[in-house]
């Protein structure tokens, strides 16, 4: 496979979960600040903005200004629209590997932004935000029906996979931020799509151990960090079918292995005590991924990198 078709791939994989993923914090950031009112909504929005990786920009704080940085701004590919609009870009120069289904909703989707953003004046951003990961909830779909599992396919979910990791760990570090409690947990679980099946696991048990296990340790939640991982680390094994005799084959299997045991071989009580110390980790983890990924097969071009500046 040419190395601009997987590289283009596997950014699409990572576009789209980043545009879903940061739908859904903007979610819980916005739902937080109205079910509690002694939240300092200065504080909270510059907290997100930190754990976004966004620290240029100056005050004022406001939640409307933090959903037109991370949520509306097309020039932003760290942003809801941005991100979109950069995963149909990079689908655009792959058209021969995806599939018609899956260009076909990737165009869809960004033609039908202007409509949806102006809708957010109407039905307010929970709408816009819902919009959006139904969208990529369909682009996810049709990827897993459409496409053969060749190489093509393990660049696209490698990058999903990368992504995952990342933004779960980001949308965690927002309740550790806020000071977490059973309200925030509940919000944190159904942002997740995880509500649901945590009540099935758990028999309603909500605690701070049993919400951060699942989310981080969980095999079969396929939103957890452990099981995103897994998936990742699986993509880059079966990307390299001669192993050798000896370890892994490429750095990127050592870093991506190394995380794994380190969240599999540690208690639920031992991760929750040191949190936020081991989602600082996991961020470092996906940009190492990242470089050892674009070393590795990307040698046309530089790696993107994740945070761009924000123009204020």
């Amino acid at each position: 496979m040419l190395s601009r078709i997987a590289e283009s791939l596997y950014w699409i994989g990572r576009y789209v979960e980043r545009a879903e993923d940061t739908a859904r914090i903007l979610d819980v950031h916005l739902h937080r600040m109205l079910a509690d009112p002694w939240i300092d909504e200065q504080t909270a929005c510059r907290s997100l903005l930190s754990v976004m990786g966004v620290a240029t920009v100056e005050p004022p704080y406001t939640s409307a200004r933090m959903v037109g940085l991370l949520g509306l701004d097309e020039r932003n590919p760290s942003a809801v629209t941005g991100a979109l609009a950069a995963a149909r870009e990079n689908a655009r120069g792959a058209r021969e590997t995806i599939s018609a289904e899956m260009w076909e909703c990737l165009n869809a989707t960004w033609h039908g932004l202007p409509d949806a953003r102006r809708r957010v004046d109407q039905q307010g951003v929970h709408a816009f935000f819902r919009w959006v990961r139904e969208r990529c909830s369909v682009m996810t779909g049709l990827t897993d029906a459409t496409m053969s599992r060749d190489e093509g396919w393990l660049f696209l979910v490698l990058g999903r996979s990368v992504e995952r990791v990342d933004m779960t760990a980001r949308l965690l570090s927002t309740h550790v931020g806020a000071g977490g409690s059973i309200p925030s947990w509940l919000t944190l679980l159904r942002s997740c799509g995880a509500w649901e099946t945590f009540l099935r696991t758990y028999r309603g048990a909500l605690d701070d151990r049993h919400a951060a296990e699942f989310l981080l340790l969980d095999r079969l939640f396929p939103r957890s960090v452990f099981a995103a991982l897994a998936t990742a680390e699986s993509c880059l094994r079966d990307l390299e079918p001669e192993p050798g005799r000896a370890g892994v084959a490429t750095e990127a299997q050592r870093i991506v292995g190394r995380a794994r045991t380190n969240l599999e071989f540690r208690g639920a009580d031992e991760l929750l005590g040191d949190l936020g110390t081991v989602l600082a980790g996991l961020q470092r983890t996906c940009s190492q991924v990242n470089d050892a990924v674009s070393r590795r097969y990307f040698r046309q071009t530089g790696a993107v990198r994740w945070v761009s500046e924000v123009a204020v």
